[in-house]
């Protein structure tokens, strides 16, 4: 039987809302790996609030967090991290210079946070269980090294005016994306670096466990997920999908992640029955 490496995103493809996850897919994954596949976490979010899903799962893979800007190996610690980062003096720049377009912003360095001001609202983005640190304040005040990134919350309506900022004066060197949100947090925008992408952070993992590109799975829901699908010898977006996602899946399953989209399809696709 072929073995695979499957890489799988968390929100929107397994989690069916922000911290929940079927007893049945965690009883399949470890099904999964019994018969020597492996699955490999692939996320936006930090390693604080994946490591559940990477427990509850009984994984020993490394483990691809801020959308591959930093992969580690929780159960090994000579693994040869990846750690990409974004000049702090870049974000504090983005940031001084686009103050009358911004409601909030904070940046994350490993497991630590540092956010603009204080804001019960944006807690569900800021994944406070597991942190480190929390940092409130001006950037330029608080930011001790380069973070793995940044999320600007935009005022409503002003996303595009700050990611044109970035795309000008940056180009090439620091990347931008708005988020596919609507309503009050229609211009959240992601800052990472151009090796930042789960495609790029698959093959490296797929090198190190010795698996072939062939034998790579990828699934997802978001644009965050393109290069890691595109990577893939087979890309699977889930139903709901973002249209970019959409266009260079392999295959666009019938369910979502809320009707279990990935144990559906799995279990067929590997022919194991939990």
């Amino acid at each position: 039987m072929k073995k695979y490496l499957i890489a799988l995103d968390l929100d929107g493809t397994i989690l069916y809302d922000f911290d929940s996850l079927s007893e049945t897919l965690s009883d399949f994954m470890k099904e999964v790996q019994k018969q020597g596949h492996k699955i490999v976490i692939a996320t936006g979010r930090p390693y604080r609030s994946s490591k559940f899903v990477y427990d509850r799962f009984d994984l020993d893979t490394p483990i691809i967090n801020y959308n591959g800007g930093l992969i580690t190996h929780p159960k090994n610690p000579d693994f040869p991290r990846v750690d990409y980062t974004v000049d702090k003096n870049v974000i504090i720049d983005i940031f001084e210079n686009n103050l009358g377009h911004i409601r909030n912003a904070f940046c994350e360095i490993k497991d630590a946070i540092y956010v603009h001001q204080e804001e019960k609202t944006i807690e569900p983005l800021l994944h406070l269980k597991g942190a480190t640190k929390i940092s409130y304040g001006e950037f330029k005040d608080t930011l001790d090294k380069d973070p793995n990134g940044a999320i600007i919350i935009g005022k409503q309506g002003r996303g595009k005016l700050i990611k044109d900022y970035i795309d000008k004066k940056y180009p090439n060197q620091i990347l931008s994306r708005i988020w596919n949100v609507s309503g009050e947090y229609d211009s959240i925008i992601e800052v990472f670096t151009p090796e930042s992408n789960k495609g790029k952070a698959l093959a490296y993992v797929a090198e190190y466990l010795g698996f072939d590109q062939s034998q790579t799975i990828a699934i997802g829901d978001g644009h965050n997920d393109i290069e890691m699908l595109e990577y893939a010898n087979l890309g699977v977006a889930v139903r709901n999908a973002h249209p970019d996602l959409i266009k260079v899946a392999d295959i666009v399953l019938e369910h979502t992640s809320q009707e279990n989209a990935v144990y559906r399809f799995l279990s067929e696709f590997l022919t194991i029955k939990n």
